[in-house]
């Protein structure tokens, strides 16, 4: 967390769709410059809770405050200070890669002498110079998410909301995004993103906050919520009997899941004790590894599939 100061605070928040409540009376605080991530399965409440930030939906019910600025009744002055990257390719196909950035600015006021300098700043911060003169259909998948970035930040905002950034992209792609986004912590903008990829929030969220079911159910920093709720390692295995009774006698504080055909078990003692009872089962194959903020993920909204 890099500052104390309050830049988005929510209380009592509801957003309902006529009978179907989508977004349940949560309470949350986004701190100056920190990286905020809204995890949770498909309709859990996530897009809808960032689209009231941004004010692209109103509230049905409850408190929600940007920069000191009642979400309601100054939804303009909000807009100002805030970029958004949607989820979906939203970008104007009959335009130029850098004639996009220009025409966006538009909607800011912004004098087109700045804005083409600022489209010029942003295109080579996103490693696209070459590419202001083509059109969107011309560009790779990983491009348009770099542009789709680039042009929520053509207003210099303080808060840069960023709904699935990496989704669609290959490794490569996804690591270019994520240091653009790290340089853009350094420089103090404030982030708010939703994400299915549980590694991407663990590696650039200062918190968390878990979702499910239109309620906020856990938060707090990736490496403490792993802590917390898993422990430091988990074993893998296949699923036998007689395995599974010698693993409860031997772990009896242990927590153990039966997945398939798989057994997995979690625990909070020290590095090492894995190793140790690996040697039982000679011959078979074993996993050992460090625990992670899926396995947080899927034990606290469990592993139905969820449409």
């Amino acid at each position: 967390m890099n500052s104390s100061e309050v830049l988005i605070e929510a209380h009592n928040l509801t957003k309902k769709f006529n009978d179907f409540v989508a977004v349940d009376h949560i309470d949350f605080e986004v701190y100056r410059g920190e990286c905020v991530g809204f995890l949770g399965p498909n309709g859990a409440g996530k897009t809808t809770t960032v689209r009231m930030i941004y004010c692209f939906l109103p509230l049905t019910e409850g408190l929600l405050y940007v920069a000191g600025m009642d979400a309601p009744t100054k939804s303009r002055d909000i807009k100002k200070i805030v970029g958004v990257a949607p989820q979906e390719d939203n970008l104007d196909p009959d335009f130029t890669v850098i004639r996009n950035l220009e025409v966006y600015a538009r909607y800011f006021d912004i004098p087109k002498t700045e804005a083409a300098r600022r489209a010029a700043d942003l295109l080579k911060f996103f490693q696209l110079e070459e590419k202001q003169t083509k059109l969107i259909q011309e560009l790779s998948t990983g491009m348009k998410r770099r542009l789709i970035i680039a042009r929520a930040l053509i207003n210099e905002p303080q808060i840069l909301l960023l709904d699935e950034p990496t989704t669609g992209l290959d490794p490569q792609g996804r690591h270019i995004v994520w240091d653009e986004i790290r340089f853009l912590m350094k420089r103090g903008v404030t982030i708010i993103l939703t994400t299915h990829y549980m590694e991407e929030a663990a590696t650039l969220c200062d918190r968390v906050l878990v979702m499910d079911n239109g309620k906020i159910i856990e938060t707090g920093s990736p490496k403490k919520l792993v802590k917390k709720h898993v422990g430091e390692e988990v074993l893998e295995m296949a699923f036998d009997e007689t395995t599974l009774h010698t693993l409860k006698d031997e772990l009896p504080d242990a927590r153990i899941e039966i997945y398939g055909d798989q057994i997995r078990v979690f625990t909070n003692q020290p590095h090492g004790s894995f190793e140790r009872l690996a040697n039982k089962f000679p011959g078979l194959p074993i996993s050992i590894r460090n625990a992670n903020l899926e396995d947080v993920f899927l034990k606290l909204t469990g592993r139905k599939l969820r449409e």
